[in-house]
Formats: structure tokens, sequence, C-alpha cells
């Protein structure tokens, strides 16, 4: 394809992350959608704008027959901010073509400059609108978010490349890349005013319809919409197209990139179903033949994949309700680590179940109520800050941290004729007798230097820059392998280091990215020195990647598929198709399997080999990636020549791998799995560490079973637990919970360790409920001796926990159903107060959290509930202070009962 200057095509897009996102309004509008399909033509340095506005005209005004009086073609107006000028060769295109004055219209950067990112190819464009109503001038309509006036095709002329510091380039060579919408043709094509009612669509909203308690789809929106039921049709209709397009190729709900956006597309999905239209769980994978039937003579996969389509949105969709009764679980266990003074629930928490479980904050919200909590509002601000610095630091940082070349500095350097780096020498390193490694230095010329977003000939001292060497023996980062760090010396200048800062591929080339120690030039000799520490260490898990590769298929069988690796010197990370999540036995024999192949100290063999000959090895290992001709093979205990020899790869690990990797397997040392999980359904995780490592995994793993031993043997020693001991009991079981989830040991160990403490977790709970109640009970008995038949009952109790306060509150008001309670504890020395109170449900006299806000206030401190129950916090000087607390509590509960009678 690398040959192609012209090419007409069809494509699946998918716009619902990132700078062209319009997932919000998907539903609130007829014509915006998740996923599209996008009609485009394309030049590749051929034609340019004069042959594009001609095709785009003659295709709709001849070929499709759409009135040219309807059609409104934009351009570029220009930008006096950046020193752009107006486009006018593409209004005087339009004008030539015979489009009316009144129908060309200029717009600015926003509509008619187009941009994918912050940095690369972007250009000027223009875009033709078409009017849904006609016999009319249209024109104020265009680009004003009317759904009569609509875009229905954008031609970009891809001239500039946007530089890392905000500046346009002009490109080598000019392309075309035009997109028109097949939804928004279709409807244009059909005669309708609303993409939803073309046939793309119509089968899908009765379908829907079939599925739920709503009236029928009646194409409503905005005001008109009443209670949102058109706005669901639509949402569901496109998400469910959006799904059955993405995970046929293979992008699955998940938490990161593309697959937590299509997670959130989900969720908001069954939001809308079960929340708005009333559909049974089940309504959306009972969607997808539908969905096959519409979209499958162009997307055969769809009919393929229909069922594992359905198991997945099931799957899913079932996770997320579900997710519902654990966030109801993590909250109920947080508050009870909490102190039994708090009022405001942390925002940590409740961003990590708005994060991780992918809670809508207003649940959330609803949920604490019931529990007569409030939500660190100001935490949770600080929180959704922070993640959106770290992501746009993320998106917007590569720049920052790299010297990535830009278009024109690899087209000056072909220009020039630099050779590609040759970097074979990554490959040349020995096994010595005595287990070390050596990695001989290398000599190398510096052709090219890179700073500014130019080639200079000369970098200063303190200045970052890029350098292009005729060779190297650092490893670029590829192949999921971190890079290599280092130095190296200029010949001449040997007691001066430069340290290598990171190590990239563009275009053939290898760029080592460095901070200048002294003046560095074009020409200059240098010699190379890796950092043979961090570079060993790579290797370790890199090999260890193989290995552990080969184990899962030994055991789950050959179905299992490697879905994505990383190796760092600290650990590695294996992603791997599988239905569940590994039992525990499982994991143990993995991790013997590992370790038996690592006691073998088997020999690592590593061969060039012809793409097409490597293929012909039964059992080999691939992933879903280009290869280079020839391939590098690696193989353990078996070199390749004896593979492609008819000698079977069974028993052994062979794949094609670019990376660096030990010569013997005994170099591993130790493996343990530190953590595994299923990211999303059919895949999942495994982090690992080796060595030094793994060993310390293993004792930590120890130390902990030794403290739940210990709490085992402290727990049956005390069969009859006062309250005080099982709370104390309780809060020790929670740290030890954290620490198994938080430290690094065996994951077969981790799991085993949670089973245990979960079962001490939830028979201290239970001990410590009951102990609560009957303590409680026994203060109620007293209270309503001292204060038979009142309307309004303040008084104290002793304790020193605000669950038994407010225990107490709700016996006491089951007794005495017409009084408005509220109870008070003091704590001394601290001065603390604990606070509970509960009024009469349906009485408008006064709600039980403004009275304990109002009371609390007044301590200093603060409160939060609903209106029938609430508690709070404050603080007193002194046991006077206390009681004229407690009668102004009083009086205030009295004062707003007769203003209400």
């Amino acid at each position: 394809m690398a040959s192609y200057r012209r090419v007409a095509n069809s494509q699946k897009c998918v716009r619902a992350g990132g700078k062209h996102n319009d997932l919000e309004d998907v539903g609130r509008d007829v014509y915006h959608h998740t996923f599209f399909e996008m009609l485009g033509n394309w030049s590749f340095g051929d034609y340019f704008k004069v042959e594009a506005c001609a095709m785009a005209w003659r295709l709709l005004t001849e070929v499709y027959e759409i009135p040219a009086e309807r059609l409104y073609v934009s351009y570029f107006s220009g930008d006096a901010a950046s020193g752009m000028p107006a486009d006018e060769e593409t209004r005087h295109i339009w004008l030539s073509l015979g489009v009316p004055p009144d129908h060309v219209l200029p717009f600015g950067m926003r509509d008619n400059f187009w941009e994918m990112g912050e940095t690369g190819p972007c250009g000027p464009c223009t875009e033709i609108h078409y009017d849904h109503v006609g016999g009319r001038n249209a024109a104020a309509l265009v680009n004003a978010d009317s759904p009569d006036v609509v875009e229905i095709w954008n031609l970009v002329f891809m001239q500039y490349n946007r530089e890392g510091d905000g500046g346009l380039r002009p490109l080598p060579q000019c392309s075309v890349d035009t997109g028109m919408g097949l939804e928004r043709l279709l409807t244009v094509l059909q005669g309708k005013r609303s993409n939803y009612d073309t046939d793309l669509f119509t089968p899908l909203l009765s379908a829907i319809h079939q599925c739920s308690k709503a009236p029928a789809y009646s194409g409503k929106s905005w005001q008109g919409d009443e209670g949102r039921v058109d706005m669901a049709y639509r949402v569901v209709a496109d998400h469910i197209r959006t799904l059955c397009v993405c995970i046929a190729d293979g992008v699955y709900p998940g938490m990161t990139g593309a697959e937590l956006v299509l997670r959130r597309i989900l969720r908001r999905a069954v939001r809308f179903s079960t929340e708005v239209l009333q559909a049974p769980e089940g309504t959306l994978a009972s969607l997808v033949p539908t969905v096959a039937h519409i979209l499958g003579e162009a997307y055969p996969e769809l009919h393929t994949e229909t069922g594992r389509i359905m198991e997945i949105i099931n799957v899913n969709e079932a996770q997320f309700l579900s997710s519902l009764n654990q966030g109801r679980r993590v909250i109920d266990r947080t508050l009870s680590k909490l102190d039994r003074d708090a009022v405001e629930f942390p925002a940590a928490v409740a961003w990590s179940l708005h994060r991780n479980l992918g809670f809508p904050l207003d649940l959330i919200d609803l949920m604490l109520e019931e529990r007569h909590m409030t939500v660190d509002k100001h935490g949770l601000d600080q929180l959704a800050a922070e993640e959106e610095k770290l992501r746009n630091q993320t998106e917007g940082g590569a720049e920052e941290r790299g010297l990535h070349m830009d278009l024109q500095s690899l087209a000056e350097l072909q220009r020039r004729e630099v050779p590609h780096t040759d970097d074979s020498l990554k490959y040349n390193y020995s096994l010595q007798p005595d287990g070390s490694y050596a990695f001989p230095p290398c000599s190398a010329s510096v052709l090219a230097l890179y700073s500014d977003q130019s080639l200079v000939s000369e970098v200063p001292e303190g200045q970052r820059c890029g350098m292009v060497l005729d060779q190297t023996c650092f490893y670029a980062e590829q192949g999921g392998q971190m890079h290599d760090l280092g130095y190296f010396t200029k010949d001449g200048l040997q007691d001066v280091l430069f340290p290598v800062e990171c190590v990239r591929l563009a275009g053939g080339y290898v760029v080592h990215e460095i901070t200048a120690a002294e003046t560095l030039r074009t020409g200059d000799r240098i010699r190379l020195h890796v950092d043979e520490t961090q570079r060993l260490a790579c290797m370790v898990k890199h090999t260890a990647t193989h290995v552990l590769n080969f184990a899962l298929r030994e055991l789950l069988g050959s179905g299992v598929a490697q879905r994505g690796s990383h190796v760092t010197a600290d650990r590695l990370r294996f992603d791997f198709s599988a239905e569940a999540s590994l039992s525990v036995s499982q994991l143990q024999e993995v991790e013997r399997m590992v370790q038996a192949i690592v006691g073998q100290n088997e020999e690592i063999h590593a061969q060039e080999v012809p793409l097409a000959r490597a293929n012909q090895i039964a059992g080999l290992r691939t992933v879903d990636e280009v290869y280079p001709d020839p391939v590098r093979v690696v193989s353990v205990g078996v070199p390749a020549t004896k593979l492609l020899g008819g000698q079977g790869s069974e028993g052994t690990s062979v794949e094609l791998c670019c990376g660096t990797h030990l010569l013997r397997t005994g170099g591993i040392g130790d493996f343990v799995i530190v953590s595994e999980r299923q990211m999303v359904k059919g895949i999942s995780r495994i982090i690992a560490v080796t060595g030094g490592d793994a060993e310390q995994a293993r004792e930590a793993g120890q130390a902990l079973l030794q403290e739940v031993e210990s709490l085992t043997a402290r727990i049956r020693a005390n069969p009859t637990l006062s309250l005080a001991t099982a709370q104390r009991l309780s809060k020790e079981v929670g740290l030890l919970t954290d620490a198994v989830e938080g430290t690094l040991i065996p994951q077969w160990q981790r799991r085993e360790l949670q089973t245990r403490l979960k079962a001490f977790q939830r028979s201290t709970n239970t001990a410590i409920r009951k102990l609560e109640i009957k303590e409680a009970a026994a203060k109620v008995a007293e209270l309503l001796n001292r204060h038979p038949n009142k309307a309004v009952l303040v008084d104290t109790v002793e304790t020193d926990s605000l669950s038994v306060v407010m225990k107490t509150v709700n016996q006491l008001s089951e007794r005495a159903p017409d009084s408005l309670i509220m109870l008070l504890s003091h704590l001394q020395p601290s001065g603390r107060v604990l606070c509970a109170c509960q009024v009469p449900k349906g009485q408008v006299a006064v709600s039980a959290s403004e009275w304990a806000l109002a009371v609390c206030g007044r301590l200093g401190g603060n409160a939060g509930g609903s209106t029938t129950v609430a508690k709070g916090v404050g603080t007193v000087a002194d046991v006077a202070d206390l009681l004229k607390t407690m009668r102004w509590a009083e009086e205030f509960a009295h004062n707003k009962r007769q203003r209400a009678h």
C-alpha cells in the first residue's frame, strides 16, 4: 500500500474520546454518533485542492443528484494570531464550480482548520453542508448546531505539520484526506430529517421498543423530549452499534485508553436502558443480532462474532449492576474503619469507586445519604483535577520527555543519504565463566544532531538533543522492552561522561536522547557504554516473559494467546487470553513450571531466519503485529536450525523476538507472580518479579502469614468478646487486610490470606453489631425511665462510639415514635462531643440534618444526614458548656415545632 497515490475507502470510526469526542452529544441531537462509517478519498502527494473539490461537487450534484441549491461550502478564513492567511484558493475553486457566492462561507480555526492532535500533520479544510429544509438562504445556520443544516463532507488539505512549540511548518508533500459520514449522507438520500429515521437505525429502535416499558420512539429532542425517553432510544441504538463493532474488532471494555472509553459507552447505555427505558437486564445483548443483520453484509465479522459479543456485553452489564452491590460493601467496610465520630466519607474511596468500579458520583451521594454521611466534596474535586492534570501530562508530555524527530528532519536525513543506524551490536554480549555478563563498549561516529526541531551541526554544553550514530550497542525501546540507559565519552575527552537518557527508533534511525555535558558536533567519534545492571535486569525479565508464556500454554492449552507485554528492569507484565482469573492452584503450578525451567539452566538460542521459513516452525508463538523479514527466532533449549529441520517445538519456548535475552535460563534466579487479574472479559494480566525481588516477595508473604496465624490464635482464645476488644480486633483485621493487598507477595498466597481475613472481618463485624445493639438497648431503658413521654428529648449517653449513639437514637425512636430525639456523648479529656438525632417521619417542623448541623455548628463542628436521621461532631470546653448546649438544642427544636403549629 505504500506505493498508492490515490485511495478511496470506507472505514469504521469511533468518536468518543480525545480531541474529537462526540460522546456527550450522542442522544441529545439527531445527527451525532459514537460509531459511524466514514467514506473517504485520499491523495498522497498526487492531486490537491482543485481536483478534490471538483470530484466532491460532481459526486454530490451529478451522481447522487442532490440539489445544488441546498448545499453550502465553508473555507478557512485565516488566523491573524498564527499569521495564517485565508484560503482564497479554495474559495475561488468553489466559485469556479458554480457555487453561488452567498453559499461560500468563511470560518476560522475552530471550524475550518483540521488537526488530529497537539502535534502532527494538519491543514485548512473545506466543508460541505446540506440544508434539510430548502427553499431559503440558510447561510446563517451553517456551523450553528442546527439540526436542519448539517455538515456532510469535510475535505482536509494536509499542507502543514504542527510542531511541539505550536508553530507550523510546510510538509514535504501535500496530501488530501476527505471524510463523509455514511449516516448523514443516507439521511439526505432517503429524504429524512434525522439519521435515526433511516433504515440504519429504524430496525434497532423497533427492537428496543419491544424490550422496554417506554412508549415507542417519536423522534423528539431537547425540551419536547419529556423524561428523555427519545434521547434514551438514540443513546442505546447508537451505543449498541459501537459496542458490536469494537468488540468484533477485538477492543473490549476495560480500564485504559480505548478500552476505558468503550467501558463508559457500555455503562452509559446500561443506565439509559434500565433507568429511562425500564428495560430488563440482558436487553443490550439481545440487540446484537439486529445490529449484525443491518451491518453484517459490509462487516461479516459481526455475524461470526455475534455469540462472543453478546457474552461480553452480558458479562459487563452484570458486572456494572453488581458493582452497585460491591460499592455498598466498599462503603460499609470504609465506614467500619473510620473514627466513629466521622461525618465525611473519604474522597479517595469515593473517587476509587467512580474511577475503578465505574460508579456515577450521584449514586455514591445517594448511598452515603442512606448512611447519614456526606462525601468530602473538596477532596473529590482535588482528585478529579489531579487526574485531569495527569491525563494532560500523559497525552501532551511526550514531546517534553522525549525529542521525537519531526517529519521534516527525517526527510532531510534521507535527502542527505544518511545511512540508517546499525544497532546489531546490541546483541554483542557474552556469559562469563563466573556467571556474569560482559557488555563490551562500542565506538561510533555522530552522523546527525537534532535540537529545537531541526538538524544542527553543533550542540553546546547543557543543551538537550537527539543524536544519530552510524552504529550503536544501545537497545531502543521496542517489542515491549524498555530502552537501555548508559553513557558515552568523546575521543580525547574520556573524563567527561554524557548520560544517555532515552533511546528511540525513528524511521530506521536510532535516536539517543542526551543532555550535552560538553560541546558535541557532527563527526565526533564517541565510545558507548550501556548501563550493565539495567540491561541485564531487562534481559532477565524478557527471558522470564518467554518462559511464562510457554508455561501458560502448557498449563491452559494452546488456545492461550499473548495480548501484550512490557518489560522493565523492575518487573514484567504479561497479558494473555483467559476466560477467568487463574485459580490458586494454577498460579502455584505456573510458578513451579517456570522455576523448573530456570533450574534446568537451559541454553537460549537466537537466530535470524527468513520470515517464510520461520512460519513453518510448529508451535511458533507470535503476536498480532507486522514482523520484519528476516525475523529473529528466540528459542529455549533447542536451536532454530533443529526446529526448522523438523524437530517439534513441543516442550520448549520458541518466539519471534527482537529483544535482548539471557544466554541461559538459570540467570532468572527466582520467579514470583505478584499480581494476576482479569483486565476485561477474556484478557488477564500477570505482573511478576525475578531474582532477589522474588525472594523478598516470598519472605514478605511468610511474614504476613505469621501475622494472620497470630491473629487467628488470639481470636480463638477469646470466644466471648467485649465491645472494645471486638472493635480493636476489627481494626487490626482491616490494617492486616490493607497490608496483604498492598505488599508485594506471591499472588496465590495473597488470595489465600484475603479469604481468611474476609471471614475474620465478617465475624468481628457481626459481633460488634450485636454488642452495640445490646449496649444501646440498655441505654434506651435507662433513658425512658428518666424521660417518659417527652416531645423533645435531649440527653447524654456514655460511650466513645458514634455508632452506639446512633443505634441508641434509633431504638429510642422506635419506643417513642412521636418524639424529637437528640443524644450527645462527651468524650473526656478531649472535649469532643458525638451527636446523633432522629425526628418522626412526615413531620415538617425541623429536619434531623438541620437540627444536627445547628447544634454541631454551635460547637465548632460539622454534621450531615437526611431529613429523619443525622449525626455530627463538635467540641465543648467543659461540662457546663455541654449542659448549656443541651438546653439550647432543646429550645431550638421546641421553637421550630411552635412555628410549625
